[in-house]
């Protein structure tokens, strides 16, 4: 749906401002803002998956999102104002409470956008959908932290594809082909799934040539959100042309 990455929000060394290309002074405070980075996005994977479970089992719950589609209008519009909130305004990221009370009113609306999307398919296909990203995220940041290939390197060359991937979805808003669109789920699974990698070796810092300074841990739990909430939706979208539904 979103990428923070859309956005441009990435730089190189001269944009320290914004809270790139700092490195980390000691192995200390590379740690403890992982471990805060990866705590936000735990409470922030929590919320999703609860709103999903609510929307997508409860029969009266998938009736009830057919019927109040305005409040799926609502959540789209605070979900698209926090977060252009949250990746323009530097300074507001920074602040405490105001940041994580951003993020939070940002992941209730997103969350609630998530179940909606999952009422409109069968509940079997949706968690099939969950459990499979949740393996693809994880083998994919075990990989990240791993390896030792320099993938921020190719972070411009995801954003050309983040920008032909929306021009091909804006073709298929016309051209009615199931084939087209798993072949498009497929490459947009497969390209937030290189940028969960780019983002997650930007949050390590180290030697990679981009980083994530250590006090954006707002910013860098918000990027590695929407990249695994982006696989989830590509992914339920396979699965569901798989099982030949919806």
């Amino acid at each position: 749906m979103y990428s923070a990455a859309e956005n441009g929000q990435y730089g190189t060394d001269e944009y320290e401002g914004q809270g790139f290309g700092t490195s980390f002074s000691t192995k200390a405070i590379r740690l403890a803002f992982i471990r805060k980075v990866y705590g936000i996005l735990s409470v922030q994977l929590i919320i999703s998956l609860g709103f999903i479970c609510v929307f997508a089992i409860p029969e009266g719950m998938r009736q009830w999102s057919h019927q109040n589609l305005w409040v799926v209008w609502v959540a789209f519009g605070v979900t698209l104002v926090t977060m252009m909130v949250l990746a323009c305004c530097g300074e507001l990221r920074r602040q405490t409470p105001h940041n994580y009370i951003a993020l939070m009113i940002f992941t209730v609306a997103e969350s609630f956008l998530l179940g909606v999307i999952s009422s409109i398919y069968q509940y079997q296909i949706v968690l099939a959908a969950v459990g499979i990203t949740a393996v693809v995220c994880l083998a994919l940041t075990l990989f990240a932290f791993q390896t030792k290939i320099d993938f921020t390197v190719y972070n411009g060359i995801l954003f050309v594809g983040v920008i032909i991937l929306m021009l091909f979805g804006f073709v298929l808003m016309f051209w009615r082909s199931q084939v087209a669109h798993l072949v498009y789920s497929c490459l947009g699974a497969l390209l937030f799934s290189a940028y969960l990698v780019v983002d997650t070796q930007m949050i390590m810092g180290g030697s990679h040539k981009l980083q994530v300074s250590s006090e954006e841990y707002i910013f860098a739990s918000l990027t590695l959100y929407l990249d695994m909430v982006n696989i989830f939706l590509y992914v339920l979208q396979i699965v569901a042309a798989a099982s030949n539904d919806g």
